[in-house]
């Protein structure tokens, strides 16, 4: 029995025949249209992240090979590249490796390949294939390309039933599928499992994806090869490190591999990514062993760390870790989303899934394989989940300088013949690099062909800003302009909670002056100034204030792409907030978000005060 989705595709494709059929007798529609069953899907998207991301975890790729294969190739790259390839050499070295016959392997572009071409060969109108769920996402879509119905049978978590298979073949069941370890929940299949499923469709075929294989407790892949109407699928691009190569391949009865070749491009591998994997297949085994077994180290240690922090990980045997977080646990935590925004708040890409379906509320984390950005993806995800301090700059964050230290740039380059603007300044805190509003102000003034020491900027801020100490009526000095964003009681709250501090671009006095003119210096453990070190986006002011501390787990609460440049780089979540400037119009507080987010901002608010709806 077909599921509700392929019944769905199936009525929608009907309906488009129909008007496919109905408008070719008219002349109202011009232009190509696309078939019938085109209209039901749209192009494979991973979506896109807008913070920049260093560290991506979130396709599966495995380590890098070694540099040297391209000095292999080097003597007969230009051979390789004017002819047409030959997969012969590849498949006789993975037949040898399997000890089957050469006719029983197939090359193919990317496992993919492999597997869109085994559902063109066996499926068709009338016919149906049974796959798990939730599974490799592109298995349905090349079972409805082909013209035959999915049956699903879920699998997320619980052990694998195979008495849901059974009871769901039919006799229009043509072939089941099943990927193990599975993508993207990396649980394993039973080898007797396997050889059931094979025996429960004599006249069907089974197609076993192991892309993962090489990853589990134990490699299928001599199972599959036994079974007399089983193909195995098997792939470079994962343990082998060679997923831009675009190489797979399956294994099968000969007669199934011919079909292969028959509905496949005939030379659907590059030359050149031939060459890459047939060097590797040979000399690289020793080091993809080593990083297997990295990978299986992390995946124990990082299914305890997700554990500890309140995630719910599912036992995998690949080289990625899927684990629910769901804040409606026992121990709430942040939704899978925002911890996704939050680890790549701190350069760290992992894979989501969309809202309203069965895997909303998980994440995909590949294992990085490298001892370093292990422990960098153990630290982020604390930080996101678990953190124990909270940073907090000043200015647009906890005090409103819009009539302070944003006027005092307007009225210093006014007394040097510049009219600046909000906007100007705005545009100029966006850009970044413009923690030192002295700096800034100098900046400015050049940009407009106005070139002034700094010295005499400084002086000339600063009597605007600190005004005149001897005749305070007559020249107060716009500090006293400056409001609070968030009121003490918030902060003591968040203080009972979290250790707090302050990292500042102000200088010492200006900083210490605000936190004891509104009574807030004792729930501050640190305040880092400009005299501390280097100005933000640099992550030194940051890591100061760990040290301080002594913490390693945070966020950082800034208004500003130079607060959460630093963040990222000191290797803390970062929260974006709006300053009272830049809700000023709809217009400037789209492109204040825009810009806190390119910089790493996990959400952006419109208060301070709306932290503690965020924070774990």
């Amino acid at each position: 029995m077909a599921s509700a989705t392929a019944d769905s595709l199936s009525s929608e494709s009907a309906r488009a025949s129909l008007d496919d059929n109905t408008l070719s007798h008219t002349n109202t529609i011009r232009g190509p249209r696309p078939a019938p069953l085109i209209r039901a899907l749209k192009p494979y998207s991973p979506g896109a992240q807008p913070r920049p991301i260093d560290l991506k975890l979130d396709a599966n790729e495995g380590p890098a090979p070694s540099g040297i294969l391209l000095e292999w190739l080097r003597p007969g790259i230009a051979d390789i590249l004017r002819r047409y390839p030959s997969a012969a050499s590849l498949e006789s070295q993975i037949a040898a490796r399997n000890n089957v016959a050469p006719d029983r392997v197939i090359v193919t572009a990317g496992a993919d390949d492999a597997l869109e071409r085994i559902t063109r060969a066996v499926l068709s109108p009338g016919r149906e294939a049974i796959l798990t769920t939730p599974t490799f996402e592109m298995l349905a879509r090349y079972v409805r390309l082909s013209g035959g119905d999915v049956v699903e049978a879920p699998w997320l978590g619980e052990p694998f039933d195979i008495d849901a298979i059974e009871s769901r073949i039919g006799p229009r069941t043509s072939a089941i599928f099943v990927v193990t370890p599975n993508n993207p929940t990396g649980q394993a299949i039973p080898a007797e499992a396997i050889r059931r499923l094979a025996a429960a469709i004599p006249a069907g075929l089974l197609v076993v994806d192991l892309a993962y294989a090489e990853f589990a407790d134990e490699d299928l892949t001599g199972v599959v090869l036994s079974l007399p109407n089983a193909v195995a699928v098997r792939t470079f691009s994962k343990a082998w490190g060679l997923a831009g190569a675009r190489v797979g391949y399956a294994i099968g009865p000969t007669e199934v591999i011919n079909w292969l070749r028959a509905v496949g491009h005939p030379y659907a591998v590059s030359g050149p990514s031939l060459a890459l994997a047939s060097a590797w297949y040979d000399a690289g085994r020793t080091r993809v062993e080593g990083s297997i077994r990295r990978v299986r180290l992390e995946r124990r240690e990082l299914t305890a760390h997700l554990r500890d922090l309140g995630a719910e990980p599912i036992e995998s045997q690949a080289n990625f870790v899927l684990a629910r977080f769901d804040p409606s646990l026992h121990n709430p935590i942040p939704s899978a989303h925002l911890v996704a925004d939050l680890l790549a708040s701190q350069g760290i890409g992992v894979r989501r899934f969309p809202g309203g379906t069965p895997l909303e509320s998980y994440l995909r984390i590949t294992l990085p394989g490298e001892p370093a950005a292990f422990n960098r993806l153990c630290n982020a995800l604390t930080s996101a989940l678990r953190p124990r301090a909270i940073l907090f700059d000043m200015d647009g964050v906890l005090a409103d300088v819009s009539t302070s230290y944003r006027q005092a740039i307007v009225r210093t380059a006014a007394a040097f013949g510049v009219n600046l603007s909000a906007a100007d300044i705005a545009r100029a805190k966006d850009a970044g690099n413009a923690n030192n509003d002295w700096v800034l102000t100098r900046r400015l003034l050049l940009a407009r062909g106005v070139d002034v020491p700094l010295e005499d900027v400084i002086r000339t801020f600063e009597s605007f800003y600190q005004g005149d100490p001897d005749n305070a009526a007559r020249s107060p000095g716009l500090w006293q302009t400056e409001s609070l964003l968030i009121d003490r009681a918030q902060l003591e709250s968040l203080a009972r909670r979290f250790t707090l501090a302050i990292v500042t671009g102000r200088p010492r006095r200006d900083a210490e002056r605000f936190l004891n003119h509104f009574g807030l210096a004792d729930l501050f453990a640190a305040v880092v100034t400009m005299e501390d070190a280097p100005p933000k986006p640099d992550p030194r002011p940051i890591t100061i204030a760990l040290e301080r501390l002594g913490e390693h787990a945070a966020w950082m609460i800034g208004d500003t792409p130079d607060d959460l440049v630093a963040a990222r780089r000191a290797g803390v979540a970062s929260i974006g907030v709006l300053a009272p400037g830049d809700r000023a119009t709809e217009e400037r507080a789209f492109e204040a978000g825009r810009s806190l987010v390119a910089s790493g901002a996990a959400r952006i608010l419109n208060t301070v005060t709306k932290i503690t709806e965020l924070l774990p």
